[in-house]
Parts: C-alpha cells; sequence; structure tokens
C-alpha cells in the first residue's frame, strides 16, 4: 500500500500580504475643505468617502471640458512690464514715439500671421 503524504501549509513570509487581486491603494492629499465637501458628496449619495472619491474622478474623467491653466492675478501684468521694459531699451530711440510703440505692440503681441496659430489664447473677436 502506498504511503499517503500530506503536505504542510507554506508558511507566510514576513511583510505586507499580497492584495489578492484587489485593487492597489492610492493616498492622496487634500485641503480639509474640499475633504468636507467630498464627504457631504458622499453623504448626499449614500456612500463613503472612498467610493465618493473614485466616482467623483470617474465623472471627472468622462468630463470633456479641458482643464485650464489657472494663472496667478499679476502675472499677466508683470510680464508684460518685464517684456515692455526689455523691449524699450533694444528699440531705436531715434524713431518717432509712434513708431515705437507700434515695433513694441507688434513685440508683445506677436506678429499678426501667427496670432491665429496660437492655442494658448483665446480667439480675437471679429
Amino acid at each position: 500500500m502506498k504511503k499517503s503524504t500530506t503536505v504542510a501549509p507554506k508558511k507566510r513570509g514576513r511583510g505586507r500580504p499580497s492584495t489578492g487581486g484587489r485593487d492597489p491603494h492610492v493616498a492622496a492629499r487634500m485641503p480639509s475643505a474640499l475633504i468636507v465637501e467630498v464627504e457631504a458628496w458622499a453623504e448626499a449619495n449614500d456612500t463613503t468617502r472612498s467610493e465618493a472619491i473614485r466616482r467623483l474622478v470617474e465623472i471627472g474623467l468622462k468630463s470633456k471640458t479641458p482643464a485650464r491653466h489657472i494663472s496667478k492675478p499679476g502675472h499677466k501684468l508683470r510680464a508684460q512690464e518685464l517684456a515692455t521694459k526689455a523691449i524699450e531699451k533694444i528699440i531705436d530711440p531715434s524713431a518717432p514715439p509712434e513708431e515705437r510703440a507700434q515695433r513694441q505692440r507688434r513685440l508683445t503681441k506677436g506678429p499678426e500671421e501667427f496670432r491665429e496659430v496660437r492655442v494658448d489664447r483665446p480667439k480675437a473677436k471679429k
């Protein structure tokens, strides 16, 4: 008769257990006010905070609205001032004031041929 062999269960190693096919954990930092809003949304939709975050991310990813670059107020004005000062240093001082103003405007706004091509600026109203 054959001897019966029993296989001893494999000992678990040290460290964190495997996820066992579950989704990986992702941590994110959020301002307190945003967490309060997410928790309010979760309560209104009868779900947990984790599920609310997942659903809100999915909704955001399905949205067709492109993200807009938010610049701080005053940065555009400051950049324009710096460009103006730099241009004044290189423009011919013997040119009439109207010509200097026109050159300065052309250099800060860019050539007319390329103004319509720029994707970072809104289209000019006609």
